[in-house]
């Protein structure tokens, strides 16, 4: 069930008068209440009569944001629903602020949210009603960027905050209070949360009154908040906090920037003490208590705001400028407080680095002292609270730097959110100083963010480096400004009143200076902050880079010159004691003296370190988190331009002041430190900077003696010395080992620098003072990120680097060069890992904590990881200690022997070493099982992986059933295998990463079976969408060669088609032929990354269907582009619903902390199916840092994922998928006791059709055929779908045996019985003895008794409500009978992936190839919604006169897209439509084929993974053509920064009459020509603008053709060199060939 969508109607202020509300209940009612707004401006409002087929809704105040009245049916179907799921709804707390208790694997603290942002103002500041109505309609205009759990009238949060409205509160106060307001500006009001106990409330009052009088103001009175929560849901209402209003009178001669200073003190003190006073308290919340804004939030549906707040209803209430805010959390629980806007800002996106943000702020409260506040300042603290959200914390600091530091709004706003400075060549001098002193001053807050702000002068927004979140805006003729996530939210605004649209660039400002009346430019507002001190002198007199430190030290002869001998191999000892095995060194850094960091693939079958029997350094309890869903990773290749490595370090100055001394800071270039770098810093000193050294190495025999408590001992000591160094005004603190020795044993480097940054930050001491390590341990990139995420300012790895030094000199390289390239492979494997969670800058990651341990004890992450999440307990400093000494011993053996290289075998298997899933003699049962379908030889198999799981995953220390809860059934009795198995499903494995007859078996066996076979993100070849009529009296198909045992009508189609965010070969046709549309956010090999594609691996075939040029190799980008943030996947869900309304839509997430959350958040999302995936990889190649260390077991993510969504009622509504090495019937059992009811293979199935673990699939050299391109390789392939079938046959019986014993005859019947798993003591070993597995025995059930353990129930996608199915009807006789028709309609921002529907009916009648174009022609007006075109199918031309969001044309799939602006715009804005925007971010996003024309400007990202459409467009921003590998593209006018990067294929075409596109074009992959050099490129470009100025009546076409001699020279040709080198060597196979015919039409 969902909430209805407002229509179009409604939109367009044709609302009917709907009866008075039934029944509910009002508190608080004004007496001077109206029941409907007055009609805005310019337009008129006619009254309609509801449509027949819609059934009356309850009256809304808000009659013009009306929703539409479904008909009778669909509403008691949507009540029925409703009814249920409130029944399912767990037991809540009735609090407003708080969430279910941490329980199971759910954790409240990592409940995430998004939204949509809206802002209305008046330029010159004049107070309106109308202000007031149209934020409430783009309001609700945004209501599906919000969410609704299972109770459609409780949304996940919206609200308003406006100016205060004075002449409206001035009446209330005098007719409710009888209270009579001072003037204007004289006092201050707030909208406040009190529990709903009379007696909390009025203690809760009277600490606000206390603190108010404490601050010298006066308390005038407070007043009841009329309310109706009648219309709300039973969530909403369980939770509902009691409002007041308080109103706070100025004291005579108090400046007025005093009173607001003082009133925010009188907030915060009251906060405190309300949260001393203990849960009691709890809901106690302060939206706003200002004398400029105030604020109206709850947990609200859009349209309930204006409902449940009657004062929003009058008249009177009037305001300048208004902000909206429409909020999507991942979680169905209530929480009043957390909905925006909060106190100075509303905020769209995630702070991905808030732990280290936080834990930042929390340490400068040991400098902070406001010069206004002073003694006063503490009272303010604490500065950031682990009970608000990334955005309440965000909002906490900038009203501290606001208030108590003085600093103007948007400067705090820039300070932390700084646009990317480092690596930007344009940047004017001035504004570099601004943010290198600012650097000095506080790290960035690093995500994607998008803060609207306001203090009641000021009203802005800024947009994060990346871009990454859409803000439009329009400008009218009255002074008006309307600024939104999307266009067309106020849709009642006539075009002829408009006169700029516009966009927020990535890190601009948008902001309107109410007192001067108008919107200043981002220059100019900056260059004011630059210049009111003198930055860049303060900068370049204080401070100190550290590589002058360096090169003044080596000139002055204080460093020891460099080494002219060889450098020497360390010893086996020192290599030993450090943790080095032979692999490391050949495997790992070896390869890194390239530069790069060395590739695997077939992922990880070892053990966790806590499950392993070997030793293991402490980096390898951690897993790296990555982002999915909730915000997206980053490509740190293509877009470096927004990366930074370089970090200040040492002691900050006062934060809340603006001084010389903060730039007094050390400029460390790069994490990872030379060993000359290091020599300075340990050896002399410079301009004041010198290091204190403290030796982290204690007494081996004491270790021996005392085992965890010396490791605890020694750790304390360490931390105890560096506390010390602080307080003697030490600037640096070095933590060595370089005393290690026989005697001697080192605390592990990550332990030892997690606890003195930790224990500093207690001591709130941690930012007067850097942090560096000189470690033997750091090896491997895992190694630096982890003491970098834990608070490291920089690591040299001296033991490294001599490793790395000798291979250098054995095979002839300079030992300095090869140093150097490992330093820089490291460093950039530090941006892979920042970049994978949406982290752009070192600083920023630094002390972030981004990470998750797995077996680490309580005392360890209390005392070196505090805040970092250990959900399985497990292992203390006893165990660490040993460890540890197992590492010591094998450096120096009791015997005294000089012992030799480890070798654990932790990357290939090796007899006696460490444990694998994957053991030769597994693989050779299983083949003989999968060839013979013998059960003897199956049950071998099957007992050799139970006793691999026991040793290498935690599955394999659960004991299953035996507890007597039911009896055994007899086995016939079991649901049958033939319908078990069609739960499984093979892995999503792309043709490109597996041969065709891999592929090809796989979806053979799987159809055959009725289970699923899954594409992967490669495409498929149409030819498999048909079944299969070519078969012989032998059983073999001309189509399909290597097959056998065909019969007609076999299906080599796969049935889930995966969209990944390369979009490789998504087209209309490709989704039409899916059961199951699968969104791939993350990939267990490597999640939170993109990937590559050698040139050499794309045949033919792979090149047809990835829509590229064979030879030319192909950039996966990371999920990145449409996947921005929760309401972005909501929309491509709808995307894909729309394009294939009979498949399911699936969305596949990798097992990390927090996918619980995120996959509920997926489910209201309206997801239909969720695959929870392992972090141990498939056939994928990646580096071997996230092949090994990013994702966690499946287990652990498939039951978080299944106990939230019971938790959240939300079970229900989706299939639950489990993938992850899954090998067994055991396996497949225990996955399903743990909540899923569907399970995907991949390596098994594999091995079956004779895979043989070489990892060698990244190389194309597989010896048997499977995961290569190689044709003479593939002819090896000795693989049969029957293989596969007898395999899951095998397992699917294994899964009844254990049924019949379970009791169990139905397969659902034991899904989500936890109760039926038990730990096995004699699984366990010293390691996992210690792990507290109960979180993931939790019983779901347990947990709310009345949800379902399985889907049983539809989601609600809403298809009768979309645009294009209503215009179907009009249309399809002409698809039938393959003629044309044309039809016309009007088209509002709700209406989204216009096209879709219609595109999918066109590919099932007329296939891939679809009609003959212009066939369907369908003219729109208006404002179109995101996604217009989505996959716009071969023959449908789509005009739209107007404008439109985000996505448009994304997927294009052979139709024809044209967007111009309304015509009533009026000749001076059309004459300069090319300087506005038209079309959104990420237009044209893998589009395959079809042509746009867009009459204006485009956002970021424009044409990305375009491979084949034609386009054209006035402008573009950031990003564009990035990663495109086919069609052409057109700009005729700016483009933003970092054009073509990755750019491998296609031609793009830019008009540069200024000579800048150079530098804005990253030429990486491309070269760039003068258009005039070829008369081809000439007449094809010219053919392009001359079609674009005949269809949308540009005028810059026009202009352009008029001066075309002298026009075209100004052109610039984009073209990708590989592709270049392809059409060159196909120009000349074809003149020796005599084949006729250009190049270029052979390749493109």
């Amino acid at each position: 069930a969902s909430t209805p969508r407002p229509s179009a109607k409604a939109r367009r202020g044709e609302a009917w008068t709907a009866p008075a509300r039934q029944g509910g209940q009002t508190r608080g009612a004004s007496p001077r209440s109206h029941s409907h707004l007055l009609p805005r401006r310019g337009t008129d409002r006619p009254t309609a009569a509801p449509p027949e087929d819609q059934a009356p809704r309850a009256e809304c105040p808000m009659q013009h944001l009306a929703f539409p009245r479904p008909a009778a049916r669909r509403v008691a179907v949507a009540a029925a629903r409703a009814g249920q799921a409130a029944a399912r709804q767990p037991a809540r707390l009735a609090h407003s602020t708080r969430f279910p208790a941490k329980q199971g694997l759910y954790d409240p603290a990592l409940e995430k949210d998004s939204c949509g942002v809206g802002l209305v103002a008046h330029l010159k500041g004049v107070p309106s009603r109308a202000i007031v109505e149209d934020a409430g309609l783009a309001l609700v205009n945004m209501e599906h960027r919000g969410g609704c759990g299972c109770d459609p009238q409780s949304g996940d949060g919206a609200g308003i905050q406006t100016a205060l409205p004075h002449e409206f509160l001035t009446r209330v106060a005098r007719d409710d209070m009888n209270v009579t307001l001072p003037a204007k500006g004289e006092y201050a009001a707030g909208n406040i949360f009190l529990p709903v106990d009379e007696a909390a409330a009025a203690k809760a009052k009277t600490i606000l009154v206390d603190a108010v009088r404490e601050q010298g103001l006066e308390v005038l009175g407070w007043r009841k908040m009329p309310t109706d929560n009648s219309g709300l849901g039973a969530m909403s209402v369980e939770t509902e906090p009691l409002i007041e209003q308080i109103f706070v009178g100025k004291p005579p001669g108090l400046a007025a920037d005093s009173f607001q200073k003082e009133l925010y003190m009188a907030r915060r003190v009251a906060e405190n003490a309300a949260k001393a006073a203990g849960p009691a308290l709890d809901d106690f919340y302060a939206c706003s208590l200002s004398d400029r804004t105030i604020t109206y939030k709850g947990q609200l549906t859009t349209a309930q705001v204006f409902e449940y707040y009657k004062d929003l209803q009058q008249a009177d209430y009037m305001s300048h400028m208004a902000l909206v805010h429409s909020r999507f959390s991942t979680n169905t629980f209530p929480s009043w407080p957390r909905a925006q806007p909060n106190r100075m800002l509303c905020h769209n996106g995630e702070i991905n680095t808030l732990r280290g943000n936080k834990n930042m702020l929390t340490s400068r409260e040991g400098v902070a002292i406001s010069e206004y506040f002073g003694d006063r300042t503490p009272k303010l603290f604490p500065l950031a609270s682990d009970d608000h959200s990334d955005s309440g914390n965000f909002d906490m600091c900038v009203e501290m730097l606001a208030l108590a530091g003085g600093r103007p709004l948007h400067e705090a706003v820039m300070m932390m959110i700084p646009e990317a400075w480092e690596r930007n060549p344009e940047l004017p001098d001035w504004k570099r100083d601004f943010y290198e002193y600012h650097a000095c001053t506080m790290e960035p807050w690093d995500g994607p963010a998008m803060m609207a702000f306001t203090d009641g002068r000021f009203v802005g927004a800024n947009l994060d480096r990346n871009g990454l979140r859409p803000c439009r805006f329009y400008v009218t003729k009255d002074d008006h400004v309307i600024l939104a996530s999307e266009v067309g939210v106020v849709a009642h605004l006539k075009e002829d009143q408009v006169v700029r649209k516009g966009r927020l660039e990535p890190g601009r400002m948008f902001l309107i200076d109410f007192e001067k009346g108008g919107i200043l430019d981002d220059m100019a507002v900056k260059k004011e902050a630059a210049e009111a001190h003198p930055y860049g002198a303060w900068v370049r007199d204080n401070m100190v880079r550290l590589t002058d430190w360096v090169n003044a030290k080596t000139a002055s002869g204080e460093l020891p010159p460099a080494p002219t001998a060889a450098p020497k191999m360390p010893s086996t000892r020192v290599l030993n004691a450090a943790g080095f095995t032979r692999e490391h060194l050949e495997m790992i850094l070896r390869p890194m003296t390239s530069g790069k960091e060395p590739l695997g693939s077939m992922g990880v079958d070892t053990p966790l370190a806590v499950l392993s029997m070997v030793p293991r350094m402490p980096a390898h309890y951690f897993k790296q988190l990555f982002a999915q869903v909730t915000n997206p990773p980053i490509d740190p290749i293509r877009e470096a331009s927004v990366m930074s490595l370089q970090c200040p370090v040492g002691p900050e100055a006062n934060l809340l002041a603006v001084s010389a001394d903060a730039a007094k800071r050390l400029v460390v270039e790069e994490p990872c430190l030379s060993l000359e770098a290091m020599a300075a810093i340990k050896g002399t000193s410079h301009q004041g900077w010198r290091a204190a050294q403290i030796d982290t190495t204690f007494d081996v025999a004491e270790a021996r003696a005392n085992g965890g408590a010396a490791l605890r001992e020694a750790i304390q000591r360490i931390c105890v010395e560096a506390r010390a160094a602080v307080a003697n005004g030490e600037r640096l603190v070095v933590l060595s080992d370089r005393a290690m020795s026989q005697t001697r044993i080192a605390v592990p480097s990550l332990l030892a620098t997690g606890a003195v940054h930790q224990s500093l930050i207690k001591e709130k001491a941690r930012t007067k003072v850097g942090l560096l390590v000189d470690t033997a341990d750091a090896k491997e990139v895992h190694d630096f990120a982890t003491l970098v995420g834990y608070g490291a300012d920089g690591v040299c790895p001296y033991v490294a680097y001599e490793a790395i030094g000798a291979m250098a000199a054995e095979a002839g390289m300079p030992p300095s060069t090869a140093m150097t390239k490992y330093q820089k492979a490291v460093s950039f494997g530090i941006l892979k890992v920042m970049s994978k969670m949406g982290i752009s800058t070192v600083q920023s990651y630094k002390g972030a904590q981004i990470f998750e341990a797995v077996g680490l004890g309580e005392e360890v992450v209390d005392t070196c990881f505090t805040g970092s999440t250990s959900r399985l307990k497990g292992v203390g400093f006893d165990v660490l200690m040993k460890d540890a000494l197992r590492f010591h011993d094998a450096a120096w053996p009791a015997e005294g022997r000089v012992p030799d290289y480890l070798n654990f075998g932790d990357y290939h298997w090796r007899d006696g070493g460490e444990a694998h899933y994957n053991t030769p003699a597994a693989m050779v049962a299983l083949q003989l099982a999968a060839r013979t379908n013998a059960r003897e030889a199956y049950a071998e198999y099957s007992k050799l992986i139970d006793e691999a799981n026991a040793s290498v995953t935690i599955r394999g220390l659960f004991k299953i059933g035996n507890d007597g809860l039911l009896p055994e059934v007899p086995l016939e009795e079991v649901e049958p295998a033939s319908e078990i198995v069609k739960r499984f499903a093979t892995g999503a494995m792309s043709l490109g990463s597996i041969s065709p007859e891999t592929h090809e078996s796989l979806a053979k066996a799987m159809n055959a079976l009725g289970g699923k076979s899954n594409t992967g993100e490669g495409g498929e070849d149409p030819l498999r969408f048909k079944p299969i009529m070519d078969v012989d009296a032998e059983g073999k198909s001309p189509s399909f060669p290597h097959l056998s045992g065909l019969r007609n009508g076999d299906s080599a189609s796969s049935a889930v088609k995966q969209v990944a965010s390369g979009r490789f070969g998504v087209t209309a046709g490709y989704l039409a032929n899916g059961q199951q549309l699968e969104i791939k956010m993350a990939q267990g090999a490597k999640p939170g990354e993109g990937g590559e594609l050698p040139g050499y691996k794309v045949t033919e075939l792979i090149g047809k269907t990835r829509g590229t040029t064979p030879g030319v190799g192909l950039i996966s980008p990371p999920p990145h582009h449409d996947i921005y943030s929760i309401e972005d996947l909501a929309q491509l869900i709808f995307d894909l619903k729309s394009a294939n309304t009979g498949a399911r839509i699936s969305v596949k997430l990798v097992s990390e902390v927090g996918v619980g959350v995120v996959a509920a958040g997926v489910a209201k999302a309206k997801a239909d199916h969720i695959v929870i995936a392992g972090g141990d990889g498939g056939t994928g190649a990646a580096v071997w840092t996230s092949i090994k260390h990013a994702g966690m077991p499946v287990e652990i993510g498939l039951a978080e994922a299944h106990q939230t969504l019971v938790l959240n009622g939300l079970r229900s509504r989706v299939f639950l998928q489990s993938d992850g090495q899954l090998k067994s019937g055991r396996d497949v059992t225990v996955a399903a006791l743990l909540g899923a009811e569907e399970f995907g293979f991949a390596t098994a199935p594999l091995i079956a059709l004779g895979c043989i673990m070489m990892r060698k699939c990244h190389m194309n050299t597989c010896p048997v055929g499977i995961a290569t391109q190689d044709e003479d390789l593939r002819k090896k392939f000795v693989g049969q779908p029957e293989h596969v079938m007898n395999f899951l046959f095998l397992i699917a019986e294994e899964v009844r045996g254990y049924m019949a014993k379970l009791g169990y005859r139905k397969f659902l019947d034991m899904v989500g019985k936890t109760e039926r798993l038990s730990v096995d003591p004699s699984k366990l070993n010293e390691k996992s003895s210690t792990l507290d597995l109960s979180p993931i025995l939790m019983p779901a059930q347990a947990l709310n008794p009345e949800e379902t353990m399985y889907k049983i129930m539809e989601q609600d996608h809403g298809i009768p409500d979309r645009l294009d199915q209503q215009l179907l009807p009009q249309v399809k006789a002409a698809i039938d009978a393959g003629s044309s028709v044309k039809i016309s309609s009007e088209i509002v921002n709700i209406d989204r992936a216009f096209g879709a529907i219609i595109s999918n009916y066109v590919s099932q009648k007329h296939g891939e190839a679809g009609m003959a174009p212009g066939s369907v022609q369908i003219d729109l007006k208006g404002h179109a919604g995101q996604s217009l075109g989505f996959v716009l199918a071969r023959g449908i031309t789509v005009t739209l006169e107007g404008d439109a969001n985000d996505y448009t044309g994304k997927g294009l799939s052979g139709g024809d897209l044209v967007v111009f602006p309304s015509r009533e715009l009026g000749e001076d804005y059309l004459r300069e439509a090319h300087n506005h925007m038209i079309v959104g971010n990420t237009s044209l996003y893998g589009a395959t084929d079809g042509s746009a024309f867009f009459r204006g400007r485009a956002g970021e990202r424009f044409c990305v993974r375009n491979s084949g459409a034609t386009a054209v467009v006035e402008g573009v921003g950031d990003h564009g053509c990035e990663y495109m590998t086919g069609g052409r593209a057109v700009i005729l006018g700016p483009t933003g920064n970092n054009f073509a990067a990755g750019m491998s294929g296609g031609i793009a075409y830019v008009y540069d009459p200024d000579n800048t596109f150079e530098r804005r074009c990253n030429k990486e992959m491309v070269g760039l020509s003068k258009v005039s050099e070829s008369e081809a490129d000439m007449a094809e470009l010219r053919g392009y603008i001359e079609a674009h100025a005949e269809k949308t009546g540009s005028v810059r076409a026009q202009e352009l053709l008029a001066t075309w001699d002298d026009t075209a020279s100004k052109f610039t040709k984009v073209l990708p060199h590989d592709y270049a080198r392809v059409m060159a060597e196909r120009a000349a196979r074809a003149a020796l060939s005599g084949a006729g015919g250009s190049a270029a039409s052979q390749v493109a």
